[in-house]
This record gives structure tokens, sequence and C-alpha cells, in this order.
């Protein structure tokens, strides 16, 4: 029996115990087994066809039963708000954070940036870094805020969810949608990466346009589980983000008892590596929309409140052509990250499980070393090879944490990194 079933966004059907899936009705008036019957939605129910994302759960409780939530006190850098002072158009940059010695995936978490109005208009989305040492026991998380997608960058991640197990290491990406509880444990005992939030439109594969039917990320790599449950009994909290904050109760029971379930609502992980890169064969540099993983459409076409965009392996062959990232300024933000290797827009300075923030108008581009040896180079066809860089681009303005602002991982040098280039000699008239 596999683990997973593939596809993005098809209508699964899946049960953990032979006979729990109801046949023929979504609500039946007595479930297989005495199970409760819910609806998890991730659009309106009006949604178009073709949009409307939903999954029907069957479960040992419902997931209604639970006393009031109060404020959690825990994972103190998790949404904390953005800084209150006027924001500047500084290129910013952050090396990786390092493991607490006893925090969990959870308590780890730490908002960097926060692009757009937030939860409260379902636009924009939230950049965080993990750096976790211990499995999360005895409780779940759950964000009423936004769908989560997950960038390990070191340790991999075993993801125990309300509809199957997900293992998820370096190199793979998983996402969890909003309003799915789970809870992760740490099979190499510690795990460093990446959580974007985003707070508005759920991700979808973008549209392929004149590329045609094939390309980027295929459907058929999307890898959703199985159903898996837990029956267990005892002190269990679940910790919701809603509106920003953090809130606490206590189940007496874990929330990841769905026995069976159907439907197109469902976390699943992705291998980067099966990523079909598309590239130019002739001269110039392509926009690297090109590297479109996934896009969350706004109200204005073609202008995403969140596109994840990576930089994978693959042949360079342009001719005539500068071939790393050019200078340029953007309408969209940028948010960068790197989960191995190096990038080729950056000759040092920019390690794995850093992060940079590139905001709209903002001039950047290669550093002097890269450029100068990109200018110089044989222009032969040659292959980068070994890293996997992401961005997180939004046409949102991201705004840092206080913590983002004030921590020892800001690299104060980081203006430096374009100063140096000489000065182009033009004749004069």
């Amino acid at each position: 029996m596999t683990d997973y079933q593939t596809g993005f966004g098809n209508h699964f059907a899946t049960e953990a115990v032979a006979g729990a899936l109801p046949v023929g009705r979504n609500a039946p008036q007595k479930p297989p087994f005495g199970l409760y019957t819910e609806q998890l939605s991730g659009t309106a129910f009006t949604a178009p066809r073709h949009e409307n994302r939903r999954s029907w759960l069957y479960r040992l409780r419902p997931s209604a039963a639970h006393p009031a939530f109060i404020r959690y006190d825990g994972a103190k850098r998790f949404a904390p708000g953005t800084d209150k002072h006027p924001l500047a158009p500084n290129r910013l940059r952050w090396g990786p954070l390092e493991a607490d010695a006893d925090a969990d995936w959870l308590d780890s978490l730490t908002t960097m940036l926060v692009a757009g109005d937030g939860p409260a208009t379902q636009t924009g989305v939230a950049m965080h870094l993990y750096a976790a040492s211990k499995d999360m026991t005895d409780r779940a998380f759950v964000s009423g805020d936004g769908e989560l997608l997950i960038l390990p960058e070191r340790g991999g991640l075993t993801l125990l969810t309300e509809l199957g197990r997900i293992d998820v290491k370096p190199g793979e990406i998983a996402l969890i949608p909003r309003g799915v509880r789970f809870r992760v444990m740490l099979p190499d005992g510690n795990a460093r990466g990446y959580v974007a939030e985003n707070h508005g439109s759920p991700f979808r594969l973008p549209d392929l346009g004149p590329i045609g039917a094939n390309g980027l990320a295929n459907p058929r790599d999307f890898a959703t589980p199985v159903a898996w449950f837990e029956d267990v009994e005892g002190e269990y909290e679940l910790v919701q983000k809603f509106l920003g904050s953090l809130w606490t109760t206590e189940l007496g029971r874990s929330p990841l008892d769905v026995v069976a379930w159907h439907g197109n609502y469902a976390p699943w992980k992705y291998d980067l590596a099966r990523f079909n890169t598309i590239g130019t064969v002739s001269f110039d540099h392509p926009d690297p929309s090109i590297f479109t993983v996934l896009t969350s459409p706004s109200e204005v076409p073609g202008t995403a409140n969140v596109d994840f965009v990576i930089f994978p392996p693959r042949w360079m062959v342009a001719e005539d052509t500068f071939r790393p990232p050019w200078f340029h300024r953007n309408v969209m933000s940028e948010c960068m990250g790197l989960i191995t290797g190096a990038y080729d827009a950056k000759a040092e300075g920019f390690r794995p499980g850093a992060l940079s923030l590139h905001n709209q108008m903002s001039g950047h581009g290669p550093d002097v070393a890269t450029w100068q040896a990109a200018s110089a180079a044989d222009l032969k066809p040659h292959r980068i090879d070994g890293t996997m860089a992401f961005m997180i681009e939004s046409r949102w303005v991201f705004h840092p944490t206080a913590f983002a602002l004030e921590t020892g991982a800001l690299d104060e040098d980081y203006d430096q990194a374009w100063d140096g280039f000489p000065k182009a000699q033009v004749p004069l008239r």
C-alpha cells in the first residue's frame, strides 16, 4: 500500500480502516463505526467548481469539542507584529538562526517579515524561520490565518496531520492547508528551515500559456498522504493562530483522529528536483517568473498575492548574455532563502538558512565579484549545480518584525555588496 496519493488538486478518497469511508453519501445519518462527519472547507461554498476546495472527514470525535481558548504564552517570536517605525526602503539580509536547546518546531517559529494587510483581509504573506531541537509531543498546532508552505533547510520533518503523515526532507517542500491540525516530529534530532504563511487565495499551479501543456511543476509529482489516525486519550494541547495571535486549549485527546476522508483539500509534499526548468536557448535573460512553482493570485490579473519561485540546478546556454540575475528594480517585493549550495547572484555572504529582502523598487542584483566574473566569462554552455535557492515574491511590501531588525543575525554590512562598481567609460560627444 502506498503512503501517498499523487496529483495536485485531485479528488482523493482514502480510509485507514476498511469500511470507514461512506459510499454514495457525504453525511449519512449513521456513518460507519459511529464516526463523526465534518466538512473542512478551504474556499467559500459558492466558489467556482474548478476553484472549490473542500474535504469530508470522518473522525472519532467532533473537532468542535473543546473548551474555550486562552492566550498562549509560548513561541514568543512567532507572530509578534511588525516594527512600528517608518519603513526604510533598505535591502536587508539575515544569517541563519541557530536552534534553541529546548524548543520544538512550534516554539522555535520566528516571524521575520510580514507583507500585506494579513489574515483580517486575507491578503499577503508572512515569512517565518524555525530552528527546532525536539519533537512536538502531546500537542498540535493549526493556523486559522493561512496555509503554511514549509521548506526544510537542515534536517527532515515528519508532519503528522489530520489527513495523514508526511515525511519531508531538505530539497522537498510541504504544504499544510489553512485550518488543518498537525504536529511536527524531528527524525534527525534537530531541524532548521523556512515557513511561508500565505494569507491570501490558496496556492495553485501557474498557467503555462505559450509554454504549452508541459513544464514547470507537474501535477502528478505532488504527493498527498493516505488516511492515518491516532486514538490517544489524555492531556493534549491545541495551539491555534488566529488574527495574528496565538491561543491554546486542552483537548483531552489527540485531534489527529480522522479515520477516513475524501476531497481535494489536503496537505501535500513536492520534490523540488522534479521541477522541469524552462530557459532560453538563444540570447537574453528570461524573467524569473519562468521558475514559478506555485502562485496565489490577487484581484489584479497577472500580479500575484504571493509567488513561490525556485532557482534549481540548470543549464546556462544563452549567447552574448549576462547570465546571472541582472540589476533590477521590481514592482513586486522579493524575499529570498537558500536551501543548499550557493546562489549565482552572490559570490559570498548568502548562506543556507539565510534570508534576504528586496522590497518593491529597491535596486538590487549581483555583487561586484559576481558581476566581474560573469562579465568576463567564456560563454560556453555550463551547468549550475548543487544549489537550490527560492523566492517568496509579493505585490505587497514586506515589513520586518522588531526581532528581525534587532537580532544579531542581521547583516549590517549588506549594502556593501554593491560597493566598488567602476564607472562606465562613455566617450564625450
